[in-house]
């Protein structure tokens, strides 16, 4: 096994390694909705399309120096493919895909797995697993708009990709980047100590390591937000999730609303989520007006980074930072809601903490396991709850010549979080998907039944 073609992985990528825990693995979920897919069909899409990206042939090892992409030896697509024939109704279907969250991946194969339920009501489940060191979300909506074309009778044109050692190009890189980082928090922050931090950070590894430790400690300097308010959100976590998902939403709906308000669908789809906590929170109406609960979003950093530290278009990887979104759970109604959220994302997306958060998170993997849990620490302290959004294709994309007809993804949580929701758009529709540790006891059907109803409300005009 050994002497097998390796590489040590991308920071950006084993950060997602070195942040997990037994109880909460960073794992993402997927299920696709697919009208008519068999077995057999499916069977022959792993070894000729889903296979070509090579990332797919390796799996992650921990060794001495950090983590390596290391091929399997045995690989075989057909592994990672169960089927179940069983004639799912729809509470069966959430169930039976709740169990596949609670199910381990096997720790001596490539760390993906497909399940397949092609006799489920309303059309085959497919269900995919994979650990967020392969890829974020927005490389996967690229790879499955590669793998999915616009046609039934329109194989994949471009597809694949190889697996190459690009550590040393993204470390020169991120190298650069981190110096210029560095000028930029000492103007706009004022924070001498993170400025010097970080441009140490430019010139060796070595130095990289120690800004990391710095970083760390610099962080709550860097993020004024005081921590979360202790809420039932934050009781330690079990290690078992249930999840569910919404009905399909016009996606008309929201950008309607959108327009009239003058804000984003991302502000529209906060400002759900905060109605719907609210109540749930345990606190009196007092005790709202001071509480203080933020959600950790995810966002694309692509444009703002050097290309060298992102993925290439076609193939797959992790380039993105985070927001902690202050949530607005004392406001009073849903425009006061909106708007309040509105000004926070703005103010946020404007300043480097998504870069700095991006940052922390890639030094992690350089970092000894005793300095490394303040990393993790900061970003559960910094948030109760994580919140994505990906945007689909705007029209219906085909699976080995069967019509997708919905999308629906879970996101991991990091540290001591318990809640994560996933949001997509696809084919002029969205959908909400919510995954919650047991131990939070929350009950996501009225959960997610609140969020449509706070979208009413602002379409109603607030």
């Amino acid at each position: 096994m050994s002497q097998e073609p390796s590489h040590l992985m991308l920071p950006a990528d084993s950060a997602w390694l070195a942040l997990e825990r037994p109880e909460n693995p960073m794992i993402i979920t997927v299920m696709l909705r697919v009208q008519g897919l068999t077995a057999p069909r499916f069977r022959e899409f792993l070894a000729v399309y889903w296979s070509a990206w090579e990332r797919f042939r390796y799996q992650p090892v921990r060794r001495t120096a950090g983590w390596y992409w290391q091929r399997d030896p045995d690989f075989d697509p057909l592994r990672h493919l169960e089927v179940v024939i069983d004639r799912f109704t729809s509470d069966q279907l959430r169930s039976w895909v709740s169990a596949r969250l609670n199910e381990p991946l096997p720790l001596f194969r490539p760390s993906w797995k497909f399940w397949l339920a092609p006799n489920a009501e309303g059309g085959a489940a497919l269900v995919l697993r994979m650990h967020h060191c392969y890829a974020d979300g927005l490389s996967l909506r690229g790879l499955f708009e590669r793998l999915c074309p616009a046609s039934p009778r329109q194989p994949p044109a471009l597809y694949g990709a190889p697996e190459r050692d690009g550590f040393g190009r993204w470390l020169g890189a991120a190298e650069g980047w981190l110096s210029s980082l560095a000028s930029a928090v000492g103007d706009n922050v004022g924070d001498g100590a993170l400025a010097e931090a970080l441009g140490r950070a430019g010139h060796t590894l070595g130095l990289w390591r120690r800004a990391g430790v710095r970083l760390t400690h610099d962080f709550t300097g860097l993020l004024v937000e005081a921590e979360d308010t202790p809420s039932p959100l934050r009781r330690p976590l079990l290690g078992r999730r249930q999840c569910h998902w919404s009905a399909p939403v016009p996606l008309a709906r929201l950008w309607g609303i959108a327009r009239t308000t003058r804000t984003a669908i991302n502000d529209v789809l906060l400002s759900c989520v905060t109605a719907a906590l609210a109540p749930r929170l345990g606190l009196t109406r007092g005790a709202r007006h001071r509480a203080c609960l933020h959600a950790a979003v995810p966002v694309d950093l692509r444009q703002r980074l050097p290309a060298e530290l992102c993925p290439e278009p076609g193939n797959l990887g992790n380039g993105f930072g985070t927001l902690f979104v202050p949530l607005p759970v004392d406001g009073e109604s849903p425009l006061e809601r909106l708007y309040r959220i509105k000004q926070e994302t703005r103010r946020l997306k404007a300043s480097t903490q998504p870069l700095v958060a991006w940052g922390l998170s890639a030094c992690a993997p350089l970092l000894p396991d005793s300095l490394r849990s303040p990393i993790v620490d900061a970003f559960c302290r910094k948030a109760s709850l994580v919140v994505s959004n990906v945007p689909g294709t705007a029209e219906p994309r085909y699976l080995a010549g069967c019509r997708v007809t919905e999308q629906m993804f879970w996101v991991p949580q990091a540290g001591e979080q318990g809640l994560g929701l996933g949001i997509v758009s696809y084919a002029g529709q969205v959908q909400f998907g919510v995954v919650a540790d047991e131990a939070l006891n929350l009950e996501l059907e009225g959960f997610l039944q609140d969020c449509l109803h706070e979208l009413d409300r602002l379409e109603a005009g607030g």
